[in-house]
């Protein structure tokens, strides 16, 4: 449930919850205050005062009903006498003037201590300041036979109801304010509550994640914005926590790299610095073994060279500091020239080279043709450091559908283990770690094939069994057309 529409609920029920608590507690207190007030034989509660208002009202009506149709009667004092009990028992009394002269006065009246007359009583509720009771007061005009008129003056002593009336309003009151209060109270300590300890938990993980400890997951079990700022959080941790093991990881890299180059470089240098040595020493002392010394020395260089060259590619291509020239290029054609031309190579002999294809058409895709050729360079120089058959063969081959291309080069060398093959595209990576001149390099030529691939939209990946030999796999987007002299 979202913030808002939990927001909106406690709204509601603030302003429902205290309602429905009020009408109980005012229904209590009436109750409660207004018990048989007027005695009347147990009745208890609401119903007993409204049922007394209802009697009076009842017998009044009767009252006056019997002044419209028999005036003569209120000249009666036994009925008079005898209607004013039954009124008495209803706490109201009668008062009866006959040419606005008092006939008849109910007992009930005169014990009342009026402080004026009754014609100045005005009916309607009324109050005596002095005595803090109420009246009730109701007048009806009657006409006797004679011609003389008369009134009827109902006077109803309420003092009960508003005394208890004095105690009861300011508890109500009280209630309201309590209901409100505590209702409100309750309501914004659930809704506080269920933000401030998911917010309690964010501030302790930034604490943790202050401190270096990105260990710690932050689980928030919500499905509202909370809930998506604590999945924030955990996804920052996630990305901190992989950010800082990368940075780990690069720095044993660059470690392991300062140390292998180190190594490399130091080797042909030791080399250049033995033949000078010997050059020197006047070891050289023939034509035959000067010429021997300038070769190895030329060697050594070559091989700096070399892997500076390596290392220069591979920090550019690492960097995105390399522009891809990417162009329409037949991928079949390329393939196909590539091991013409490798076949003179000096270092193929005795190597069968071939290349195969089922395409019979030109196979065309975007790439970039100076830096697919590196990536022949390095896959075909990496499998000719581990030939170890009598007969060495290297299989390119070219597979086609209607989205890329896939090269497969393939030797039947050494092979790689199942665990060395999940590395050998990481930079710096050998699987013989003991860099021996026979398999020497930085471990960057695949990683460099990687980085290529990868940067013409394509993918690489390797198979291999041990003692069975390595394949490896790459693949280039195909396009739809070429132009004719493209791949030449």
């Amino acid at each position: 449930m979202s913030i808002k529409k939990r927001l909106l609920l406690s709204y509601i029920a603030m302003t429902f919850i205290p309602i429905v608590l009020f009408a109980l507690i005012a229904t209590a207190l009436f109750s409660a205050f207004y018990t048989d007030m007027a005695g009347t034989g147990g009745r208890k509660g609401m119903p007993a005062f409204w049922e007394e208002s209802a009697q009076r009202r009842d017998l009044i009506a009767g009252v006056k009903f019997m002044a419209q149709t028999e005036p003569e009667r209120f000249m009666d004092r036994d009925f008079l006498k005898k209607t004013d009990e039954q009124l008495n028992r209803l706490q109201t009394g009668l008062v009866v003037l006959n040419n606005n002269r008092v006939s008849y006065t109910s007992p009930f009246v005169e014990n009342l201590e009026l402080k004026q007359p009754i014609q100045e009583m005005k009916t309607s509720w009324t109050q005596n300041r002095r005595e803090k009771s109420r009246f009730s007061v109701e007048k009806y005009d009657i006409a006797f036979s004679d011609g003389t008129s008369g009134t009827v003056y109902f006077v109803s002593d309420l003092k009960s109801f508003f005394a208890e009336a004095r105690k009861f309003f300011p508890l109500l009151f009280l209630s309201l304010l309590l209901v409100i209060g505590l209702t409100n109270g309750f309501l914004t300590y659930l809704v506080s509550r269920s933000f401030i300890q998911p917010l309690y938990m964010l501030k302790k993980a930034a604490n943790h994640f202050k401190e270096g400890n990105l260990d710690h997951e932050v689980k928030l079990k919500r499905k509202d914005e909370i809930g998506e700022l604590g999945a924030a959080f955990e996804e920052m941790r996630a990305r901190l926590h992989e950010s800082i093991h990368l940075q780990l990881q690069y720095e044993e890299n660059r470690k392991e790299l300062i140390s292998n180059i180190s190594h490399d470089l130091k080797t042909p240098i030791t080399g250049i610095k033995a033949c000078v040595q010997g050059i020197q020493d006047g070891i050289v002392d023939t034509a035959a073994k000067q010429d021997k010394y300038m070769k190895m020395i030329a060697k050594k260089a070559e091989d700096m060279d070399v892997l500076i060259d390596e290392l220069m590619l591979y920090s550019k291509l690492d960097l995105n500091r390399m522009p891809f020239h990417l162009e329409p290029l037949d991928i079949r054609s390329f393939l196909r020239d590539y091991v013409e031309e490798l076949r003179i190579d000096p270092r193929m002999k005795g190597i069968k080279l071939t290349f195969s294809t089922s395409n019979d058409n030109p196979v065309p895709v975007m790439a970039d043709r100076e830096k697919l050729s590196r990536v022949m360079v390095n896959i075909i120089g990496n499998s000719l450091k581990y030939m170890d058959k009598q007969e060495m063969e290297i299989l390119v081959e070219l597979f086609a559908d209607e989205e890329k291309a896939t090269v497969h080069i393939r030797d039947n060398g050494l092979g790689i283990d199942s665990e060395a093959q999940q590395h050998i595209f990481d930079r710096f990576y050998r699987a013989d770690p003991s860099r021996n001149t026979e398999t020497g390099g930085s471990g960057l030529g695949l990683a460099i094939v990687k980085q290529i691939v990868e940067g013409q939209g394509g993918t690489v990946w390797v198979e291999s069994q041990l003692g069975e030999g390595t394949g490896i796999y790459f693949t280039l987007m195909r396009v739809k057309t070429i132009e004719t002299n493209s791949d030449h």
